[in-house]
């Protein structure tokens, strides 16, 4: 008997050795402490640390989920830091990966010291990864801090991930808790106090028991009764196809007609001779290579050069050299050699291009700086463009400008009337508005459905997720603007669709799945 007892105590100590050593760096039998029934499971001053080190756990996952969720607008964020450092590269996808390996190393301590604590051991943590724990807790905070002040609109994205992705976090979170149970009922069982017992088997099971409700106050737009979900979300190409081609040139828009995108989007710009072309940033630094041909020129707002001096720049180049997308696909010999011949494109001749096609338009009109010849006159110089230059039929212009739009009303009654902001339907249908056209963050199916029994559809801009997609879709949205028409053409339903029914069996069986291994593992 003593024998087989002695046995058992010292079966398991090499696998205790590699997880005190892990964690404690005590890898000698002799430099570790089992915990006595009733007993703390740690010294005072390690008490006081765990508490750290989950709380480290749980702010790397916030940070490292918010981040993951953030991907839709990682070019912002990359834009965002060139205008600020001068230079291009992609900072999204390198805190991406810090986010993850800093969540992957305070997700294994803390596994370790569960471990240990299912075992029986007193937990130690090295000063080491004392210091680990608290540069993973200080980043994941600042990191949060930083983005919620500069960029807070990102919390609305993780807002609408939860009705994508909650029925799923659900079945992690009760996952969890079937595996944390093990190390719960071990303490309780050697707990000498019933208040002991109680203090540490109640909030567990209080939280269990949360966690077994919330999904009564679940929503999902794609958790929906078959033969309801509307028909799929129109694709407008976002500055062209900025994932396949140098963004606002021809080869652009040509790459969104070539894989079936439905309109085309642009931003406009008048130069200083009065020339409509087409560029989203204020000056010609990042799109074009200016530095090489005007180095004194590289500040200048864009609009002050004439359409000469424009005609004589580069606007592909700076696409193969910078790669502004980290999921961009390797382009073949043909398309590398037809991107680095790419100019600024003319209004005119975009206007051309999308009508040939029979593709709505939809663009940005930047009204030009001070003492620009054209700054009053914008609006009409733009007019003149579209009608006597173009030919574009006027029913395919999404016209978006809010200046002067009753006199646009007037004189071009067949465009169709956006609007950039929500507003009430009464004070829509009183300025014509037919489309809304609203950044992502504000979707809203409720919003989307009242809209449209007043015959005003939605566009959403910019979705390149396809979990974001699915979501639009499922809100009922009539078009999105996306970097991706490549990737999106490709879903023939949304992502995460389910019936109620389906969604109420994966619930109940999850909930009896994990009471039935709750229920032996404090048994057992």
């Amino acid at each position: 008997v003593v024998r087989r007892r002695l046995l058992q105590r010292y079966e398991h100590q090499p696998f205790i050795s590699c997880l005190a050593g892990f964690y404690s760096c005590r890898w000698k039998r002799y430099q570790r402490r089992r915990t006595e029934p009733g007993k703390c499971c740690c010294k005072t001053r390690e008490c006081v640390f765990f508490p750290l080190l989950v709380g480290a756990f749980c702010f790397s996952l916030v940070f490292l989920y918010m981040w993951g969720e953030a991907k839709n607008d990682y070019n912002n964020f990359d834009w965002y830091n060139y205008g600020n450092l001068g230079f291009w590269f992609l900072w999204s996808l390198v805190l991406l990966i810090v986010a993850a390996i800093l969540f992957v190393y305070i997700t294994l301590l803390l596994v370790l010291a569960m471990c240990l604590l299912a075992e029986g051991q007193q937990l130690y943590l090295h000063w080491s990864h004392k210091i680990g724990t608290f540069l993973v807790l200080g980043f994941s905070i600042t990191a949060l801090f930083i983005l919620s002040v500069l960029w807070g609109d990102q919390w609305k994205t993780v807002l609408l991930s939860f009705q994508i992705t909650a029925p799923y976090l659900h079945i992690g979170a009760i996952t969890l808790m079937v595996l944390l149970s093990w190390p719960v009922a071990l303490h309780a069982i050697r707990a000498d106090k019933k208040v002991v017992q109680v203090v540490i088997v109640g909030p567990y099971l209080a939280i269990l028991l949360f966690l077994f409700l919330i999904p009564l106050g679940m929503y999902s737009p794609c958790i929906r009764e078959m033969g309801t979900l509307g028909p799929k979300p129109a694709l407008i190409g976002h500055r062209g196809a900025p994932m396949l081609a140098p963004e606002n040139t021809e080869m652009s828009f040509q790459k969104t007609i070539e894989h079936g995108g439905d309109g085309l989007e642009t931003d406009v710009t008048i130069s200083y001779d009065g020339v409509p072309f087409l560029m989203h940033d204020s000056t010609l630094r990042r799109t074009t290579n200016i530095k090489e041909v005007y180095p004194n020129g590289t500040a200048q707002n864009a609009a002050l050069f004439s359409w000469d001096t424009l005609q004589e720049l580069n606007a592909g180049t700076w696409f193969l050299k910078d790669k502004p997308f980290s999921c961009m696909g390797s382009l073949s010999r043909a398309d590398q050699t037809q991107a680095m011949n790419q100019s600024i494109y003319k209004l005119s001749n975009f206007l051309r291009l999308a009508d040939s096609q029979n593709k709505l338009v939809i663009f940005d009109l930047y009204r030009p700086p001070e003492k620009h010849p054209y700054r009053n006159s914008w609006i009409n110089r733009t007019l003149e463009v579209i009608f006597n230059e173009s030919g574009i039929r006027p029913h395919l212009v999404l016209w978006l400008e809010n200046d002067m739009r009753a006199f646009v009303q007037s004189v071009a009654p067949g465009f169709q009337q956006t609007m950039g902001s929500k507003a009430p339907v009464e004070d829509l249908l009183m300025d014509n508005i037919v489309k809304l056209n609203l950044a992502y963050t504000e979707m809203s199916s409720e919003d989307i459905r009242k809209y449209s029994e007043a015959n005003i559809t939605t566009n959403l801009y910019v979705v390149n997720e396809p979990w974001l997609f699915s979501l639009a879709w499922c809100s009922g949205a009539h078009s999105v603007t996306t970097d991706a028409v490549h990737t999106l053409k490709n879903l023939s339903q949304p992502l995460f669709l389910m019936t109620p029914q389906q969604y109420n069996i994966m619930w109940i069986l999850t909930d009896l799945t994990s009471v039935l291994l709750i229920s032996l593992i404090f048994t057992l």
